[in-house]
């Protein structure tokens, strides 16, 4: 258990209030004000947890001088709330250690979902589809917004890949482990002998740029225009507003051709374009880092297999953290709650454990 020492506590409290003393003075420039403010709305709720363990450590050594004291029935009471004291300690020393744990700078962004169908043909794109409609479904309970960018609709149903725009406040942090390869075992409808198959598709969850994050330059891109086509190659429409373009030093490829405008299409192109170049600056920097730590829950390896969703025994298994739920319809249904929970609760868990270590 991390215990955060009195003099980091101090320091916490200190540099709160030295932030309060000069927004107070009305002296500082507009911008500084505002970097200011900006560090006082994240330490505020630090300081607070800290305070809390201060005073509850306070209340032990009290607690504790008192149980020493010659009234037997005075020593009882004071022994019960040490026991108190004692929980309530742990769990405020814990809180205020996952407030100093490092951010994900992208924790409380909107997200880029992108789900593709995997091995097992049509039986993988049904699949697809069913995991698409649990996160709208989890992401509705949420009150986010789910914003379709591009489909890639199976003739069988559910789909070979689809890419939305998830939005609201906190989606990644929610999504981040997400990330990987989902496997389903369940008899297929078109199966007669009713044999269990298995099945998998892919999910990838990013975090979305803002232009000020990636700065693309009109030089670096490559954009087509070409009529857009569906399934056989028929003529989806009449005009040229499908758009592909390439970003030249990296190679992505983003192809749009869902909108009947040849605007909009570039638009959503561009938004998935700079998401993905967003990501690999991110998978840059966590290379780089790589050393201190590799996380069981949030490698991000879309290759590995994270999770198993097993029809005939109505469960859902999550391999990385050993979890077994036996709420398959539920969970499909949108209610993942406890699911995440789990997997966020383990990666705080794992994160505290190094800074013990």
């Amino acid at each position: 258990m991390t215990v955060i020492s009195p003099a980091r506590i101090r320091q916490i409290e200190a540099r709160r209030d030295e932030l309060a003393a000069q927004m107070a003075t009305g002296d500082l420039p507009g911008d500084r004000f505002v970097a200011v403010s900006k560090e006082y709305a994240e330490l505020e709720p630090v300081a607070q947890a800290a305070a809390e363990v201060r005073r509850l450590r306070q209340e032990a050594e009290s607690l504790a001088f008192m149980t020493e004291d010659a009234d037997a029935e005075l020593r009882a009471m004071a022994e019960d709330e040490l026991r108190d004291n004692k929980a309530a300690l742990e769990a405020a020393d814990r809180k205020l250690a996952l407030a100093l744990l490092p951010r994900d700078a992208a924790d409380e962004r909107s997200a880029m979902l992108e789900l593709r169908a995997g091995t097992g043909g049509d039986e993988a794109a049904l699949f697809a589809g069913d995991l698409f409609r649990m996160y709208q479904r989890y992401a509705e309970g949420q009150g986010w917004r789910v914003e379709l960018i591009s489909s890639s609709d199976s003739d069988a149903g559910g789909f070979k890949e689809v890419v939305a725009s998830v939005t609201g406040q906190g989606v990644f942090a929610r999504l981040k482990f997400e990330s990987g390869v989902h496997r389903v075992q369940r008899v297929p409808v078109t199966e007669s002998g009713g044999r269990i198959h298995t099945s998998a598709a892919t999910v990838a969850v990013l975090p979305e740029a803002e232009e000020v994050d990636v700065q693309i330059e009109d030089k670096d891109l490559r954009i087509d225009i070409y009529r857009s086509s569906g399934p056989g190659g028929q003529s989806v429409n009449t005009t040229d507003s499908a758009v592909r373009i390439v970003h030249i030093p990296t190679g992505l490829t983003v192809i749009q051709q869902d909108e009947k405008s040849q605007h909009k299409n570039k638009a959503k192109a561009l938004k998935v374009l700079r998401t993905r170049l967003y990501e690999l600056e991110r998978e840059r920097l966590h290379a780089e880092r790589a050393g201190a730590r590799k996380s069981m829950v949030g490698s991000g390896d879309r290759s590995e297999r994270i999770r198993t969703y097993n029809f005939p025994q109505g469960r859902v298994t999550d391999h990385r953290i050993n979890l077994t739920l036996h709420r398959l319809p539920e969970i499909l249904q949108g209610d993942m709650g406890e699911l995440i929970g789990a997997l966020i609760a383990e990666d705080e868990a794992e994160r505290l454990a190094t800074l013990d270590g």
